[in-house]
């Protein structure tokens, strides 16, 4: 058995993996196994040192490519803040939290989805960084 760099692709979501272990690992019966470092299964990327780093990182990647489909209507000033908002938390923010109630999360993990939904939020209420509105002003808007 030697170590090698394979690459998998998740057919449901597309994301490629890239693993190290051995190639293959003899299982019986004309079967073997391959072994990586972390794959993809129903969405939620899983890794043999059980951290959810990729998970977090893979989870925030879907919020936007959700938010992404959904900025016609959340940046419409047309659609009140009300609808907007729940437009968001019943798409966006129940894409990105599906499945975490299994992650060990660490603080920099939790640090980055917040940062990760204040950018969509600010976003939402076409406010920059530059005008130096806080986040809870942000959240008390209506």
């Amino acid at each position: 058995m030697y170590k090698v760099m394979k690459i998998f692709v998740c057919r449901g979501c597309v994301n490629p993996v890239t693993g190290t272990g051995y190639t293959s690992v003899d299982i019986g019966v004309n079967a073997k196994l391959d072994l990586v470092d972390k794959f993809c299964y129903l969405g939620d990327m899983l890794s043999v040192d059980g951290n959810a780093d990729a998970a977090v990182e893979t989870i925030i990647r879907i919020g936007w490519n959700k938010f992404r489909q959904l900025v016609p209507s959340l940046t419409n000033k047309d659609i009140s803040l009300i609808v907007r908002g729940r437009l968001y938390s019943s798409y966006v923010l129940s894409s990105v939290l599906h499945g975490s109630e299994t992650w060990p999360v660490r603080k920099e993990n939790e640090v980055a989805l917040q940062q990760a939904e204040m950018r969509m939020v600010r976003w939402m209420h076409c406010v920059k960084l530059q005008d130096r509105v806080p986040s809870t002003g942000l959240r008390e808007r209506d």
